[in-house]
């Protein structure tokens, strides 16, 4: 009787399935045809029919094709993601054809249509976009202002010090123990003397370049790097300073962070590049990339210090008795006991914070230094190429997503690697 009960139910079932696959694909099928081809499967219909066909028709799809376990791969994972729910399932639909509308005249205006030849705006004579102008200033967006025949410095300098990050990876077994001081302390100076000499020169024969003519997404590297390198240190420092025992380094440490959280970027910048060299010595000269690349730490500092001090309080207090059990005094308990599982359990917080961090490197061209959207927006006021900033900044989209997307990757393989199950 229960193999009679179960053959009705899987029949039942599978009649569902082909049902609901019908309707869903006569449903994605007509969007389609409609917005690649201009073919109007339900153009009979009543007009307000007509809009909402592929709707109604996909969401009785989806809701017959709903079930607990079908046996079906594709199917059940359909169901786990995005059919669990009506309103889901609706979502899922509108989603996917908006995107399906969307994605014709996109490619047209992108790829089609576009214009990449010639060398000015006259040669952009289609109606899609003109790559020519991103063409034209490609060097200026890479490099700012910086000397064309002196690019090879900055491609240079960067190149070093990527080799030397990726040192760490060939250390032998027993000076493995030394890669936290050579990431936190020797790499960060070597790289600022790699930079510093090589990229503004006036040493070694090679000639001065002031970082006012710095710019473009070199800078937009240059700023990150230090203050991703910088703020990470200083906020770890003042997470274990808000969690410490003696009021006035608490007390010190919450004042900084409750500061720096409660300012704006932008009138910290501000303040680094008019205020700041006012109250300096007449004779003391500090450039004005190194004061925006300070305020920029400090300022990110303080949100970094706060996701630390989540994976310090998601800890355990049997962690801190057991390593104190051992006989370990504070600094070499939380190097070698606490800060390794909190870091661990705040790595998506950090890589967000870092994230937010290089996002905000466009803010620095309200000081003057123009990266890589400073330079979109000199560009797109040339008076030879007006009338072009939407591809200027797709383009810094593009390359702000890369950036972010690759950081994102990496963030999350370091969690998958360092992951445990609790």
């Amino acid at each position: 009787m229960n193999l009679g009960l179960n053959r009705i139910k899987s029949q039942n079932q599978m009649t569902n399935i082909y049902i609901g696959s019908a309707l869903l694909i006569l449903s994605i099928l007509d969007v389609f045809l409609n917005s690649f081809f201009r073919i109007n499967i339900s153009g009979s219909l009543p007009g307000s029919l007509s809009i909402f066909f592929p709707l109604i028709f996909g969401f009785l799809g989806l809701s017959y094709l709903r079930m607990e376990y079908s046996g079906f791969k594709f199917l059940d994972s359909l169901n786990k993601n995005v059919n669990t729910t009506n309103f889901n399932a609706f979502l899922t639909l509108f989603i996917t054809f908006a995107i399906l509308k969307a994605f014709p005249p996109a490619l047209s205006w992108m790829v089609l249509d576009a214009n990449i030849s010639g060398d000015t705006k006259e040669a952009c004579t289609g109606t899609g976009a003109c790559w020519t102008y991103i063409k034209v200033w490609f060097k200026r967006f890479m490099y700012g202002m910086y000397p064309n025949e002196l690019h090879w410095r900055i491609n240079s300098a960067f190149l070093l010090v990527i080799g030397l990050g990726f040192v760490g990876y060939f250390f032998k077994e027993n000076l493995k123990k030394y890669l936290a001081l050579y990431y936190v302390v020797i790499y960060p100076i070597i790289a600022f003397l790699i930079i510093y000499y090589l990229i503004s020169g006036g040493s070694f024969g090679l000639v001065w370049v002031e970082t006012g003519a710095w710019g473009g997404l070199s800078l937009t590297f240059i700023v990150s790097f230090f203050c991703l390198i910088f703020c990470f240190p200083l906020g770890m420092i003042l997470a274990l300073g808000r969690r410490s025992n003696l009021p006035a380094i608490r007390y010190i440490s919450v004042g900084y962070i409750e500061f720096w959280r409660g300012v704006p970027l932008i009138t910290v910048l501000f303040m680094s590049s008019v205020m700041f060299p006012m109250f300096l010595p007449e004779d003391f000269f500090m450039d004005k990339l190194v004061r925006v690349i300070i305020a920029i730490t400090l300022f990110e500092a303080a949100y970094c210090a706060e996701v630390i001090r989540g994976g310090l309080q998601a800890l355990p207090r049997g962690q801190y008795d057991a390593a104190k059990s051992l006989g370990m005094g504070y600094w070499k308990m939380h190097i070698f006991v606490i800060l390794p599982q909190a870091l661990k359990l705040v790595i998506p917080g950090i890589a967000n914070t870092f994230l937010a961090l290089v996002k905000d490197t466009p803010l620095i061209f309200v000081v003057g230094l123009a990266e890589i959207a400073g330079m979109l927006a000199l560009a797109k006021t040339n008076p030879k190429w007006l009338g072009f900033a939407m591809e200027g900044y797709i383009f810094a989209a593009i390359i702000f997503w890369i950036i972010c997307y690759a950081m994102s990757k990496y963030s999350y393989n370091l969690e998958e690697k360092y992951k445990t199950e609790r």
